[in-house]
């Protein structure tokens, strides 16, 4: 699959809202239930951009966006100003078809760029195509926690997956990357 991956913008929340809307209802990356609104997506774009984290979106061919990936804070605490964790969705006809594995390459620059020093997945289900990606790019299994989602009629695991960028923790990070103002306590 011939693939263009640039920065998402608002003009892309249609196409991004659709795909999540599908996976929020067909599959088990994400353990919500109720497909959330475009005005939602919106909201959730803004705050992820605003707060200078990548969101790109992978288009076909033909110019159709056939995926996104971006990633945020894993947590709001300040000692985890350093790490990320990445989500990746994609169309159902673009999956096992190299766009999973584009986006999260892209990513993983990206916030090796930024000075991130960790990134993180967080696999609902413990979807093993998203595993296997994760694993070729260099993430390295970190633990499987047991029947943390229940969707589908069934009990879901989540895997954890963790990948160092740059100096990973070889070296302290500067102190003035990411404002406070950004993370709790």
């Amino acid at each position: 699959m011939s693939l263009t991956l640039r920065d998402a913008t608002l003009a892309d929340l249609s196409a991004i809202t659709e795909i999540y809307r599908e996976s929020v209802l067909n599959g088990v990356a994400t353990y919500e239930i109720t497909p959330p609104s475009e005005a939602e997506m919106r909201s959730r774009f803004e705050t992820i951009i605003s707060n200078g984290y990548p969101y790109v979106v992978a288009l076909d061919g033909s110019g159709v966006i056939v995926g996104y990936a971006y990633a945020s804070a894993f947590r709001t605490r300040t000692a985890y100003r350093f790490l990320v964790e990445d989500s990746i969705y994609l169309a159902p006809d673009a999956r096992g078809k190299g766009a999973g594995k584009a986006l999260l390459a892209h990513l993983v620059e990206r916030c090796t760029e930024l000075g991130f020093r960790q990134m993180v997945a967080v696999i609902g289900g413990a979807h093993p195509a998203s595993i296997a990606v994760h694993r070729s790019a260099g993430f390295e299994h970190q633990g499987t926690m047991k029947a943390t989602g229940f969707k589908h009629g069934r009990w879901l695991d989540t895997a954890i997956m963790q990948l160092a960028l740059g100096d990973g923790q070889a070296s302290d990070p500067p102190e003035d990357v990411y404002p406070d103002s950004l993370y709790r306590g």
